[in-house]
């Protein structure tokens, strides 16, 4: 018998890019780190040779327009929701980012890259057990007709994540997963972020999508894909979407043990919910893995199997 042990990754491993809304270059080093520190960003390249260490939690969320923004305005990251996905799908529990930019280089538009990076230095076991957010209360938010919620579970944690979009070539979809490695590498992990044509220039002046191109976004013009290689998956739409849900839940700072249900949510909501449940103490408990017969399949390095997505649908 033998409980879930926290993990961190077995070596440092570098990435770089360009960001999808700022286009500036950006150098991020991927860091072991210790049993219980959890996720964190170190800014660096700031103005004087300063650094600041930023928590990758819900409450250092600053902004959720199109993109989620961890850190105060003097020292922040952008669009940290695809690196976390990857880190929280893989069941990273501890690890700092090293980052010299404003903003995560958005790479192909999904968690692929990010995946092939922590797997070419694989993950190792740490001797602290693994900790966990267990939902105890339904905490729900709400905005118009869209909505996100977190409900109790005996354990693990599924996503239910549906869209619904006028545009025809997406409408509405729904994904339903119960997350784990296997499930993140197979069902998420290579499904990239979209846009539509007709709103590149409004989000030019907003000062967004600066870097996007098809390379990185799956574009959309009326009911037409542009990308020449089509989609990944027959629902990548919703598939991005749960990706980004995995991510920003993720700033839970624990990996969760419930499930999360959304309607034409996105990121704003995603952190909204979070930061309804973390209101009041009687809505959740942090818990330890408790000790089991069965040994623990490599692929579900969750254990539990606890899971963790434009914004307008």
């Amino acid at each position: 018998m033998t409980a879930v042990k926290q993990t961190t990754l077995r070596d440092r491993v570098v990435l770089s890019g360009a960001g999808v809304h700022s286009n500036a270059p950006a150098r991020l080093v991927l860091h072991p780190s210790e049993a219980n520190s959890g996720i964190s960003f170190l800014r660096t390249g700031l103005p004087g040779g300063r650094e600041r260490l930023i928590e990758a939690k819900y409450s250092q969320v600053s902004m959720t327009e199109l993109c989620t923004v961890v850190g105060a305005a003097d020292a922040s990251v952008s669009t940290v929701e695809h690196l976390l996905a990857a880190l929280c799908g893989l069941g990273v529990d501890n690890a700092v980012v090293e980052i010299d930019g404003p903003e995560m280089p958005i790479m192909d538009g999904s968690s692929a890259d990010f995946v092939e990076a922590i797997d070419q230095v694989g993950l190792t076991q740490l001797t602290a057990a693994r900790r966990y957010v267990k939902v105890l209360k339904t905490v729900r938010v709400e905005n118009g007709r869209a909505f996100s919620e977190l409900r109790p579970a005996d354990r693990g944690f599924r996503l239910e994540v549906e869209i619904d979009f006028a545009a025809g070539v997406i409408g509405r979809q729904k994904k339903v997963v119960d997350l784990d490695p296997t499930v993140f590498r197979n069902e998420l992990s290579r499904a990239r972020t979209f846009g539509f044509i007709r709103d590149v220039e409004r989000l030019w002046k907003a000062g967004f999508a600066l870097g996007a191109s098809l390379d990185n976004t799956v574009a959309l013009d009326g009911d037409r894909i542009l990308n020449p290689g089509g989609l990944r998956y027959p629902d990548e739409f919703v598939c991005h979407k749960t990706l980004d849900a995995v991510g920003d839940l993720a700033l839970a700072g624990l990996p969760l043990i419930g499930c999360y249900r959304s309607f034409c949510g996105g990121h704003k909501m995603n952190v909204a919910v979070l930061e309804a449940l973390f209101a009041d103490r009687a809505n959740y408990q942090i818990i330890e893995s408790q000790p089991r017969r069965e040994p623990a399949r490599a692929e579900h390095a969750f254990g539990l199997r606890p899971a963790f997505a434009p914004e307008a649908n």
